[in-house]
């Protein structure tokens, strides 16, 4: 019998905190700094998987601009990342086992002559399906599904807002999964053939309709605790019950960190990168 690593003293000297709680019993990198100094060496390999979303980012702006500033939260350096660029453009593998396979890939369809998405929003799509569809392979049940949660809400909410507004669902689907599939070979159903195929399709699809963004946004996040709660309830002290830690820690960091204004603000930046790639109407 195949026993997990247990941290006990750890887990129950870790402070509690709710989803309406005001304060914050410490920064998720705060966190990150504890974990790391904690965990055991296969733990901590699955969270490094999970923070790779800031060396997405550094990625994109490296390939965009050598110069531009990086996420100082990303675990790959200005130098390391330039050299998996200069490795690839030399046609040679990147032999790092540190670095993500699907990294390669990206940096290869980046580099091609011919380049279908140049200079647009479906570029940060594809690195996000890249990413995501990776991170449904880890051999970690919770964190793969978590990956695989967020990917439907996304993509849900995505065919959602740009049918509303007459554009192109499945040019914005990301991801390879069954339901990603799903509403790209219906995007012209009522419910993209998810009705049945997602149990808290009906429950997402109320959030949708939320019309004050901020509210809607705090829903969904409200969703995503509860879920993180119901799949950990006979987890105390393993990694499981600490990345849920983790995952409950960042949603209350994003909240405690913005108020409805600001909050506002954000989400209206957010919607304004659709804006840029395809019009939509004011009120969106």
């Amino acid at each position: 019998m195949l026993f997990k690593n247990q941290y006990y003293y750890f887990v129950a000297g870790l402070p509690d905190f709710s989803f309406d709680s005001m304060k914050l019993p410490f920064s998720v990198e705060e966190f990150r700094g504890m974990l790391n100094e904690t965990l055991k060496r296969d733990d901590r390999k699955f969270l490094n998987k999970y923070f790779l979303k800031y060396d997405n980012d550094n990625l994109l702006s490296l390939l965009k601009d050598r110069n531009s500033e990086l996420n100082l939260k990303g675990r790959f350096t200005r130098e390391e990342i330039l050299d998996m660029v200069s490795t690839v453009k030399e046609e040679l593998p990147l032999k790092d086992i540190k670095i993500p396979p699907y990294f390669e890939d990206y940096i290869k369809r980046w580099l091609g002559e011919e380049n279908p998405h140049e200079g647009g929003r479906l570029w940060e799509d594809m690195l996000a399906s890249l990413y995501m569809d990776y991170g449904m392979e880890i051999k970690n049940s919770l964190m793969s599904r978590w990956f695989e949660l967020n990917l439907n809400i996304g993509n849900l909410l995505t065919a959602v807002y740009t049918r509303k507004y007459g554009m192109d669902v499945e040019k914005y689907i990301v991801g390879n999964n069954k339901p990603a599939r799903t509403i790209r070979e219906n995007a012209h159903a009522r419910d993209f053939g998810l009705s049945h195929e997602l149990e808290y399709f009906d429950t997402l699809l109320r959030i949708s309709e939320e019309p004050d963004i901020y509210d809607r946004e705090r829903r969904l996040d409200k969703f995503r605790w509860d879920w993180i709660e119901e799949n950990t309830v006979f987890d105390y002290f393993n990694i499981e019950y600490i990345f849920a830690y983790l995952c409950k820690l960042q949603i209350l960091e994003r909240w405690v960190n913005l108020n409805a204004e600001e909050g506002e603000r954000v989400f209206r930046e957010l919607i304004n990168n659709l804006k840029n790639e395809t019009r939509l109407p004011d009120d969106f």
